[in-house]
């Protein structure tokens, strides 16, 4: 009895609380199949809807999601803003009532978010203004149950959200910029009694797969126990076989530890991100425009088109990684109609070509000058997808292949003619018109049986 005792409590601990143990685990295999994923920044911060966007030249400088700080920091033209539409006497706080989300409906969330071909969603349980989507015991009067909304915003997505098939994700902030224990000499009574219960309440409550963690740089992840932390997601949480942590950890934690390695806007911190150098499995994460948050003074100049984005994702999957595309919603609850026909037009190109991005790995033999090729390379199995970015009007040549079986286009079955010879493919494009070209942008011609 005592030995069977033994053995079950030793698989249960599987993980030791240390980098050493923890950065043994690897990486559930559905998160690097998945390869996109819709990401929303949603809070008090959608009442003023503001950052500036062509005064400033900084990538942080643009995300209005970081309103309650450039108020605290006295930014010069956040104030300006601030005081000439809502007063000098009006608090970020007294934005809280005014985040209604009176029509926020879930199901049509969750139906948008499963038809742009996303297979998880990662929402903002808590940003650093530390304003809680759910009735969270450690924040009782700030939070979407108690002020504003009146409503538990993360437990309704999170029901939608996976009633469409999709897996379900929260980001959460390890700082709150205002919060009264978040500071050097009470930082240890912060973590134990309300970030690490926070976290843990979040996670046996609604049983995230992805844990997005964010606001790690003021202190170093033992300060933060986010290796207890993380120990008991991997061995005793209630989702410890499926979840994947991100490397926001610690101030010495980022692109070293965790399931994921992220990148923001193509950097970590102030450098230049990991991007094609990435072996670890990463996810790149950014707005349509210019901020996370919404922000009502983004034009359509501020706005990738639908191609960029495909693009985008395209250079992201065929170097590894993953895309975490974000969305931000109004104060009412709706999603700006331009952000929709994003999504709806990166669905439609993945209805035809998905095959080239779910489930694929970057190519070993992948070139180095994949963008300005406008040539990119996925790998599924002995398949090789060859996605063109810009159409190739004459016949073009894969280096690295020795032998391959049928080479097909995928969304057509118009003739694609190819030739092998001493290591190279050459790849003549099918003749189409505007009538039966399978989607406007990135064509994928599907490599069979490589050698």
């Amino acid at each position: 009895m005592f030995l069977m005792f033994a053995v079950s409590t030793a698989q249960a601990q599987q993980y030791e609380s240390n980098w050493a143990s923890l950065d043994k685990r690897e990486t559930p295999k559905w998160w690097t199949d998945a390869k996109f994923g819709i990401f929303i920044h949603w809070g008090p911060y959608a009442v003023p809807a503001y950052a500036p966007v062509d005064e400033v030249e900084g990538v942080y400088d643009k995300y209005a999601e970081h309103y309650e700080n450039r108020m605290i920091a006295k930014n010069e033209l956040f104030m300006k803003h601030h005081k000439k539409h809502f007063g000098e006497n009006f608090t970020y706080q007294d934005f809280a009532p005014m985040f209604k989300a009176e029509y926020f409906n879930p199901d049509k969330w969750a139906d948008l978010f499963q038809k742009s071909g996303a297979k998880y969603v990662v929402l903002t349980s808590k940003h650093h203004d530390g304003f809680c989507l759910w009735p969270s015991e450690q924040s009782p009067r700030w939070n979407s149950v108690a002020v504003g909304p009146h409503r538990d915003l993360a437990g309704e997505l999170t029901e939608a959200v996976r009633n469409k098939g999709l897996r379900m994700g929260f980001y959460y902030s390890l700082l709150e910029w205002s919060h009264p224990l978040y500071k050097e000499s009470t930082i240890n009574q912060w973590v134990d009694e309300h970030m690490i219960p926070q976290m843990k309440d979040l996670v046996t409550r609604y049983k995230p797969e992805v844990v997005f963690s964010d606001g790690e740089w003021d202190y170093t992840s033992d300060k933060l126990k986010s290796e207890q932390f993380l120990a008991w997601l991997y061995n005793e949480s209630p989702v410890k076989e499926t979840v994947v942590a991100n490397d926001r950890w610690g101030s010495e934690t980022r692109s070293k530890h965790g399931d994921y390695y992220t990148t923001e806007y193509d950097l970590v911190h102030s450098e230049e991100g990991i991007g094609e150098a990435g072996s670890h499995p990463w996810e790149e994460s950014r707005g349509i425009g210019t901020s996370y948050g919404y922000n009502r003074f983004e034009t359509t100049d501020h706005y990738f088109t639908s191609k960029q984005l495909v693009d985008l994702l395209i250079d992201k999957v065929s170097n590894g990684g993953n895309l975490l595309l974000n969305i931000g919603p109004k104060a009412d609850g709706m999603i700006p109609v331009i952000m929709q026909e994003r999504l709806l037009d990166i669905g439609a190109w993945l209805k035809v070509n998905g095959d080239a991005i779910y489930g694929t790995r970057a190519w070993e033999k992948r070139p180095q000058d994949m963008k300005e090729q406008g040539v990119f390379y996925t790998a599924k199995g002995n398949d090789l997808y060859v996605i063109c970015t810009k159409w190739p009007e004459q016949p073009f040549i894969v280096k690295g292949v020795n032998g391959a079986g049928k080479v097909s286009m995928l969304g057509t079955k118009a003739q694609v003619k190819s030739s092998a010879k001493n290591g190279r493919l050459t790849i003549t494009p099918p003749i189409l018109n505007p009538g039966n070209v399978p989607c406007d942008y990135a064509w994928v011609f599907k490599v069979e049986r490589v050698k």
